[in-house]
């Protein structure tokens, strides 16, 4: 460098050593170059890696050693050219090189800072890449969906910790790779396929996809996206993949379920509908079209009061409404008075059976509509027969009881029902038989069971108890016989209450075979049983005399006096004490009869009336009823009040 100096500056001194000989000047130019091809053998290590590297520290230096090279020659030779042509001296010349150095290099060093401070700008800016780059990956690590972002060439550049765990290829393995270098052929090419297809579009592209991966088919719901440029240009392929295998299992079980659901539907013997909370139908299966004429299609979205008639709608709709306000409506069957509406205008009885079922935030009602016009006509046809029966069965229910006669002198009331459970046969029997002028026999009895069986015993006794009393023999042996006459039938049990009324007396003889208390009302004494020996029913004894006797007693009764006899149908009820029932039956007869003169009328009233405090729903009541009051009058020579005014006139 001293002999290029001193050619340059015409210095001969500096272009030999000594006593040396003169170095040539083309050997000290190829020394030079020689030294720098050693400094640059090695870029990047020692001062040419200092100075040869792509940072800040590179880029300043090499600034400055460009400087330092050309500046001071230049400055150099201008001040030895200025004292050559005897524009200065020495000393200024010196001042002038000294000065120049300072501008030179307090240029260089702003230049310097101008390009330190955009180096410094530029690695703010890294670092802020830097950091949003930390941030995108942190929230790609925490996002559960499968997630990557590759160049346009197809090298990952980017993915998450979810790619890692779903791959089962490491980050540091995956980077900078194509999907052919890390993944199974088929799914790399169908990868790259799909990224060339949203490239293309230019728009962001969503697809479920399959893959086979080493945990087992997994299924995602793939979405694809370009990353662009400040110009709008894609420069990378960003992909999200969420992994929707529960989903799309839970999908498939629910269309399984909604498959098996319609096959139901369809396989149903009877129309169906299916409603919303407002009565429009949602779904209708194939057997509407046989019920209503309509096809299934043809009613969906319409009405479900379209398919009632006309002047039947309002009903229709009341009920469903009424249905549907229950706080929990439960399964029903509707029968009565329902219509639907053929296609042809024709009207037919329909049963319905309906029921809810609550759908997300939507109530649905499920309407199983059945034709039941053959069983309204077998139910009507049914009830003709069974009318039909049940008025002969009351005719010979009658005819065996007959009618008990009506005496002046001794006013009665009665009152028979008939068991629910038979067509109007039964049991109970009683009868009024004129024994003379001033005696009455009454009878009353209850043959066990119901039925024909019951009803022809029941003939027979009656027939058999007229027959007897109408001899005058007393009570006790009218019992006699009826036990003999009931223990010569097989398996009957007969209970039977037997009094005589003598009107002159005053007296009531009276014998029970195991059969009900008597009730009396008196004038002077409110409702209350008669006091009798009871025994046991006809038919216990044995059928040669041996067993207990039956006893009578006699009561004296006043004028006015009322007696009740009934049967145990009238008092006994499951879950109810009979003794109870009966003293219902008394306070309700005192009520019945207080300040009232027994007359027919009065006593057809109170019959009226216990029976309905005794048997609220006749319609329901399982077992037959006999109810009769009879009522002791004044004697006759006491009757009139002609004879007490005309005593007092003459007295």
């Amino acid at each position: 460098m001293l002999r290029l100096y001193g050619f340059a500056y015409a210095v001969p001194e500096l272009e030999r050593f000594g006593d040396h000989t003169g170095m040539a000047l083309h050997t000290a130019l190829a020394l030079v170059l020689l030294g720098l091809a050693a400094f640059v053998a090695r870029p990047e290590e020692g001062p040419a890696g200092l100075l040869l590297n792509a940072g800040t520290t590179g880029a300043l230096g090499r600034r400055l050693f460009a400087t330092t090279l050309v500046a001071p020659l230049l400055l150099g030779r201008g001040v030895l050219a200025g004292e050559d042509a005897g524009l200065y001296g020495t000393r200024l010349g010196i001042a002038l090189l000294v000065c120049g150095h300072v501008a030179v290099f307090i240029v260089v060093i702003f230049a310097a800072l101008v390009v330190g401070r955009r180096i410094e700008m530029a690695h703010a800016r890294a670092e802020g890449q830097v950091r949003q780059n930390e941030l995108l990956q942190a929230f790609m690590d925490h996002t559960p969906a499968v997630m990557f972002i590759k160049d346009l060439d197809g090298r990952f550049l980017a993915v998450n910790t979810r790619f890692e765990e779903s791959t089962g290829l490491s980050r540091s393995r995956v980077l900078g790779c194509r999907d052919r270098d890390v993944m199974p052929p088929d799914i790399a090419h169908q990868a790259r396929l799909a990224d060339l297809d949203m490239l293309a579009r230019g728009t962001p592209v969503q697809r479920q996809e399959n893959f086979d991966l080493p945990g087992g088919p997994r299924d995602f719901l793939t979405t694809l996206f370009p990353l662009n440029d400040p110009c709008g240009l894609p420069y990378a392929v960003a992909g999200v993949l969420a992994d929707i295998t529960e989903r799309v299992a839970a999908q498939r079980e629910v269309q399984r379920a909604n498959r098996r659901f319609l096959a139901l539907l369809e396989s149903a013997p009877d129309a169906t509908l299916i409603t919303d909370g407002d009565g429009i139908i949602v779904m209708a299966n194939a057997q509407v079209e046989s019920l209503f004429g309509h096809a299934p299609a043809d009613i969906v979205g319409a009405k479900v009061e379209d398919l009632v008639p006309g002047p039947r709608r309002p009903l229709h709709s009341t009920l469903l409404r009424r249905y549907l306000r229950l706080a929990e409506p439960k399964p029903a069957v509707l029968d009565r008075g329902l219509y639907g509406l053929h296609s042809d205008g024709g009207a037919f009885p329909v049963e319905v059976s309906v029921s809810t079922f609550q759908a997300e935030h939507d109530t649905l009602v499920f309407l199983t509509v059945r034709d039941i016009t053959e069983r309204r006509q077998a139910e009507a046809e049914h009830a003709e027969r069974y009318e039909q029966q049940r008025h002969i069965a009351y005719t010979l229910q009658h005819s065996l009881m007959g009618e008990p006669p009506r005496l002046p002198h001794l006013p009665s009331a009665h009152r028979y029902l008939a068991s629910v459970q038979d067509p109007g046969l039964g049991g109970d029997w009683f009868d009024i038989i004129p024994l003379d002028r001033n005696r009455t026999g009454i009878v009353i009895g209850d043959v066990m069971g119901r039925g024909l069986d019951a009803a022809a015993v029941m003939g027979q006794l009656r027939a058999a108890a007229h027959a007897l009393a109408r001899t005058g023999i007393p009570p006790c042996q009218v019992m006699t016989g009826l036990d003999a006459f009931v223990s010569d039938l097989a398996d009957q049990l007969v209970t039977c209450c037997y009094l005589v009324i003598d009107r002159d007396a005053r007296e009531v003889t009276l014998c029970s075979a195991g059969h009900l208390p008597v009730i009396a009302v008196t004038p002077r004494e409110a409702a209350h049983r008669l006091r009798a020996p009871i025994s046991v029913p006809l038919g216990v004894n044995d059928s040669c005399g041996v067993g207990l006797s039956f006893q009578e007693t006699t009561h004296r009764l006043p004028p006015g006096s009322t007696l009740a006899l009934f049967t145990d149908g009238l008092v006994e009820r499951p879950g109810t004490d009979i003794d109870s029932q009966i003293d219902v039956l008394a306070r309700t007869l005192d009520i019945a009869l207080k300040d009232a003169p027994a007359g027919p009328e009065i006593l057809d009233e109170a019959t009226a009336r216990l029976i309905g405090a005794l048997i609220p729903d006749p319609v329901a009541h399982d077992d037959d009823v006999t109810l009769l009051l009879i009522a002791m009058p004044e004697p006759e020579e006491a009757a009139g009040p002609t004879a007490r005014e005309t005593r007092k006139v003459l007295f």
